[in-house]
């Protein structure tokens, strides 16, 4: 059986190492390119690797990076005609953002490297946004996001946070209320969306009170939707003109 096409946080990694200045040649034998292939190997996207000989292993890597040639203005030679539609899509988003690919890189590696966050990110569900590789930061990262608006600590202050304050809790862009719809079968449940953009998250920065919202579920999906981009106030305008 063929190997799964990248995910777009594998291309990620492998576009960083090629605008590594000090990347080396595109050679299997290359130490940075066998590493990346380790990475590669452990991240935490694939349940099953149907061929684990060659499943990312350097040559496919060097492979990757080979594509990116024929992307590169830089580059004189022709290169690889290869690549994939996300090659290129990552390659243009990317080319001339290299910090904030390095940014995005070194969170990849980051929970990689982390035996317990790497468990945690291979748990949680996909949806219609990780299926779909519509995430510019990638999956891991979008997971990574799920798991610390998850956290049930930090979820309960909130909650007891909001409870104090208003005496009671409502969706913070709809405002539905799950006990005053359901009773008391739906008293004190609502969900957590963290507000910092995928682009500034890191999995370093504790989690504050603020940077959490309470909200419906429905509402909770809709800012899914749209992570990179969408706040809070704008979908409540798009409720407003859903209501007009």
């Amino acid at each position: 059986m063929r190997n799964p096409a990248w995910h777009r946080d594998e291309i990620i990694l492998a576009l960083d190492l090629y605008f590594d200045q000090n990347r080396g040649s595109l050679d299997k034998k290359n130490p940075k390119i066998i590493e990346l292939s380790n990475l590669l190997r452990s991240l935490p996207l694939f349940a099953q690797k149907p061929d684990p000989e060659k499943f990312r292993n350097p040559n496919g890597v060097t492979l990757k990076l080979s594509n990116f040639l024929a992307l590169d203005p830089a580059y004189s030679g022709t290169g690889m005609e290869r690549g994939s539609d996300l090659d290129r899509e990552i390659f243009t988003r990317f080319s001339n953002n290299r910090d904030e690919l390095h940014s995005i890189a070194n969170q990849i590696r980051q929970v990689a490297s982390n035996d317990d966050l790497r468990e945690k990110v291979s748990k949680v569900e996909e949806d219609e946004v990780s299926i779909k590789e519509s995430v510019i930061e990638g999956q891991i990262i979008y997971k990574l996001h799920k798991i610390k608006e998850r956290d049930i600590s930090i979820v309960h202050a909130k909650k007891k946070q909001v409870l104090v304050k208003n005496g009671y809790l409502d969706c913070e862009v709809c405002t539905f209320n799950f006990e005053r719809f359901y009773g008391p079968f739906g008293k004190g449940f609502i969900e957590c969306h963290h507000r910092t953009p995928l682009s500034k998250f890191k999995m370093e920065v504790k989690t504050k009170l603020e940077d959490l919202a309470l909200v419906c579920s429905n509402c909770h999906r809709m800012l899914h939707r749209n992570i990179n981009a969408l706040t809070l106030e704008e979908l409540k305008t798009k409720i407003e003109y859903g209501r007009a």
